[in-house]
Formats: C-alpha cells, sequence, structure tokens
C-alpha cells in the first residue's frame, strides 16, 4: 500500500509509550488486510437433537448430513482454538417470542420420536431482540440465544486479550421462511436495521470498532481510500472487532440506502470492487474463484473464503478445498471444523504450524512470509 498515515504514526508512538518498548514492533509495517486468520462457519451452530436430525431425514437425507455438526461456545472457540473470525445467523424479532416454541418441538412427538428439550428454559427468546440461529423450527440449536449475548461473550474475551488480532465478525441477516405453517421471520427492514446497530453499540463501544469510516477517511469511497491509503496498521487496530453482513440481496441494499458509501454505518458490506462501499467480500469458493481471490487480495481488498461446506471434506478427509482456501491468500478462511470430528475423519483446518494469524501469502511483505502476528 501507500505511504503510512500520520495517525497510523501517532497511534505506533503511543504504542511504544504505553507499553515501554523501545524497539519497533516485528508486525510494525504490517496492515490489517496482510495477514491471514482462520474462521468458523456458523460459529453459534450447535448440532440438533437426534429426534430432530431424524425428522429432516424423512424429508431430506442429504439435509440432515449437512446439519450434523456443531461448533464450541464462542470463548473456546477464541481461546483455545484461535479462531479469529466468526458468523452469526441473525433473525429480527422486535416484539419477542417469534422463536420461543419452535414447531419441530411438535412435530418429533407426532411423529413418535423421543422428546427435544425446550430451547430456552430461562425466557431469553421470549424477550424482544436479535435471535441468533441457522433455521426456524427445525434448526434452531445455538451456544448463544440472542446477538447480545453472542456480542458480550466475544468483547469480554477482547478484553481480557486487549493484543489480538481484529475479530471479523460476520452477520447473515435472514427474513425467510420454510413455508406456510412455519415461523415467519419478521423483515429487516429500516427500523431493523438500525436496531441491529444499536444492538451493536450496546456490547461494543464504537471507539472498538473498526468501522467503513475509519477505513474510508477523508476519501470519498472506499476503494479510493484503498488505493491511496490502504488499510490500517495492524498494530494501530489490535485488540478491536470489526463486522461485515453475509448478505448480498435485499436486503444489503437496504443497508446501502442513503449512505452509499456505509457513510456512518457500523458494517461492511460484501459489493463489487467499483462499488463505492467496496472493502470487504465474500468468495465462498476458493478453487473455482482462486484467482479472482488472489486479484483482490493484490488489489488492497479484504477476502473471506470457505475451506468446506456441508461436511463434505470432513466425511472424506479431503484437504484439498482448504489448501486452496489457505493458498489463495484471502485473509479469512472459515472452515466447520477447526478441530477434527473423529465420527468422520482426522480432516481439519489451520494455519500452518497451529498459528493464529501469520503474514498473508499473496500480499504480506515478503521478508515477514511465516511469520505468527498472535
Amino acid at each position: 500500500m501507500k505511504a503510512t498515515k500520520t495517525s497510523e504514526l501517532i497511534s505506533f508512538t503511543a504504542l511504544v509509550i504505553l507499553t515501554g518498548c523501545s524497539t519497533p514492533s516485528p508486525t510494525a509495517g504490517i496492515r490489517l488486510n496482510q495477514i491471514q486468520v482462520i474462521g468458523t462457519q456458523n460459529s453459534y451452530h450447535v448440532r440438533g437433537h437426534d429426534s430432530l436430525l431424524a425428522l429432516i431425514a424423512k424429508v431430506s437425507p442429504r439435509a440432515r448430513q449437512e446439519l450434523d455438526y456443531g461448533h464450541r461456545p464462542l470463548p473456546e472457540q477464541l481461546a483455545q482454538l484461535g479462531i479469529r473470525q466468526i458468523e452469526l445467523d441473525c433473525y429480527a424479532d422486535p416484539d419477542g417470542g417469534r422463536y420461543a416454541r419452535p414447531l419441530g418441538l411438535e412435530r418429533v412427538v407426532q411423529a413418535g420420536l423421543p422428546p427435544v428439550p425446550v430451547p430456552d428454559p430461562v425466557g431469553r427468546l421470549r424477550q424482544p431482540g436479535i435471535k441468533v440461529m441457522h433455521v426456524p423450527d427445525i434448526d434452531y440449536a445455538s451456544s448463544v440465544l440472542t446477538l447480545v449475548d453472542a456480542l458480550l461473550q466475544v468483547r469480554e474475551w477482547s478484553l481480557k486479550h486487549p493484543r489480538h488480532v481484529p475479530v471479523f465478525i460476520m452477520l447473515e441477516l435472514k427474513e425467510d421462511s420454510l413455508g406456510p405453517g412455519f415461523t415467519q421471520p419478521a423483515a429487516f427492514d429500516q427500523a431493523q436495521l438500525a436496531n441491529l446497530e444499536k444492538e451493536i453499540l450496546s456490547v461494543f463501544p464504537r471507539e472498538s470498532i473498526l468501522t467503513p469510516d475509519d477505513v474510508r477517511g477523508k476519501a470519498a469511497t472506499l476503494p479510493e481510500a484503498l488505493r491511496h491509503s490502504g488499510w490500517p496498521l495492524l498494530d494501530s487496530v489490535r485488540g478491536r472487532v470489526l463486522f461485515g453482513m453475509d448478505n448480498e440481496g435485499v436486503i444489503r441494499d437496504r443497508y446501502l440506502e442513503g449512505h452509499p458509501a456505509l457513510e456512518g454505518r457500523l458494517v461492511f458490506v460484501s459489493v463489487p470492487a467499483t462499488n463505492p462501499a467496496a472493502a470487504w467480500m465474500k468468495r465462498n469458493d476458493p478453487v473455482g474463484d482462486f484467482a479472482q481471490i488472489q486479484e483482490l487480495v493484490r488489489d488492497g481488498f479484504l477476502v473471506r473464503t470457505r475451506a468446506d461446506a456441508d461436511t463434505e471434506e470432513a466425511r472424506a478427509n479431503d484437504p484439498r478445498k482448504s489448501e486452496w482456501a489457505l493458498a489463495s491468500g484471502a485473509q479469512f478462511v472459515s472452515t466447520d471444523y477447526p478441530e477434527p470430528d473423529l465420527r468422520f475423519s482426522s480432516y481439519s483446518v489451520k494455519l500452518p504450524g497451529g498459528a493464529v494469524a501469520r503474514v498473508n501469502p499473496v500480499n504480506g511483505p515478503a521478508k515477514n512470509r511465516g511469520r505468527r502476528l498472535e
């Protein structure tokens, strides 16, 4: 990228003063986009009850297979597995209670299957606020019932580890229903998009969030800012989080209304590279999109890709897709298997040497290739 900004020099000077360091950090010249970390897909997901999986299998054996996975609680992912990118599926619930009684509870009884415990014995789902789950009614088991619960867990861990590389929190905003007779999700209209930001700020103070405004600075658009100033220096944004919206359709477009370059917004969005809001984007196929991912990374964008999907790679013990993902230079490589599921195989996805963060293999400084950043 271009020359270091004055604000970043000030940030680094302050860091030296506060830490008492007399020599520059070995990572002082590395920018946020010059790193690579491992993330998790549907990071909240808990393997569904056997009765629910059996019910799903009657309709779609394939879907039952795809849903047969789960993750540790978020604090364990961050602390024990070194995860630095998470994904949360969000459902608006402005009045509370919309998702408190999943239809699957009744359907398993009607099918003569063992009953499923209620998902929320303390009543969190009955309160207003954004809920976190994969699919209402059938695949709703979650280690965090609400968005605020999830963010509080990340915030608590972050405060205890203030030198961590930024944690990227992806949000997929869902409003589609399985069909008539199933729970009908509330829309993420402008009021609920405003509530999304309100809930984020109820947990993270704005100065703890790397926002589009922080990156754009005085430039008119985010791509212009990336060309002239680049992403902040890594050492100036340690201990912070940034948010990205997984959606690429009408919900994303609603979020951009009146904010074409994400002015005043908290969440980055995935758009074409020429869009005024372009800074981060998702490219989920590291094989088919390999060359494009590398080009985007070299052009200064942040990219998220997936190392595996639908339990297929774990069942086949096939690391090829994950190898492509790591070699692509995508800064965020997401997996369902940061550790093996030994029911299937020894398949898992980690950075070389078990590093939490490393210098990016595509755009990182050559002299620092292989260096651990956390």
